[in-house]
């Protein structure tokens, strides 16, 4: 006979079985209808989706989001093979891994800002040793071109470095603004009970001030993709 805590157990865990599965088509869907192309590398904002679902279930569900959510790339759309799939994965695994975990360490506006604020700069830090040691390989096994480390390095200051903190600028920022919205969302259709996520959403002075930040970004990040499309 299962008691009342086994059952309430077993409907969390499927709950979030069910969001996680949710969010991770949701950032699927995301590839397909709003990818911006820079150069060899392509803009898309599944990363805020995974990153605002990592607030609400956890650095470990958001890990599992950016695992699912490359692989039906890797199967379906991508052109990049392996090699995309790897980087895919690291970097949104890395995003929304640091965004959440600092948000689960303060769970109050600080958090809910520094934590996409410093995955933008952990997910661009990575992503630089990453496309060092990658393109070089993907560029000689899946189209025949020869690029060299070196001319990989060269490309960082004029489009790697530039592209990844657009891109993780303006994931942080969506982020920031869907987050708390979408939580009382979720825990008024009943698929979070968390307590911070059954308050009703408000203007205050700090839903303000995370918007302002948050359309900061945006307009650097749009900046940014601008001067790399020149």
């Amino acid at each position: 006979m299962k008691t009342s805590t086994g059952k309430n157990k077993n409907r969390k865990m499927t709950e979030t079985a069910v969001g996680i599965a949710m969010f991770a088509a949701l950032a699927y869907g995301v590839t397909l209808v709003f990818p911006i192309p820079v150069s060899f590398l392509t803009f898309d904002a599944k990363d805020a989706v995974i990153t605002v679902a990592s607030f609400v279930y956890g650095p470990l569900a958001g890990v599992i989001m950016s695992l699912l959510t490359a692989l039906l790339e890797l199967f379906t759309v991508s052109g990049t093979g392996l090699y995309g799939f790897i980087m895919n994965f690291v970097s949104s695994a890395v995003f929304a891994a640091t965004a959440s975990g600092i948000y689960k360490l303060w769970r109050n506006p600080r958090g809910a800002v520094l934590g996409p604020v410093l995955a933008v700069f952990t997910m661009t830090g990575i992503m630089l040793p990453m496309n060092i040691w990658i393109t070089p390989v993907y560029m000689t096994t899946l189209t025949g071109s020869t690029v060299t480390q070196a001319e990989v390095i060269a490309m960082i200051p004029t489009l790697l470095f530039p592209f990844n903190l657009a891109k993780g600028l303006l994931n942080a920022a969506l982020a920031m603004l869907l987050y708390k919205p979408l939580s009382v969302a979720l825990s008024r259709a009943g698929f979070v009970g968390r307590g911070e996520e059954k308050k009703s959403f408000s203007w205050n002075r700090t839903t303000l001030f995370i918007s302002l930040a948050a359309l900061l970004m945006i307009a650097v990040a749009v900046t940014l993709f601008v001067l790399l499309n020149k």
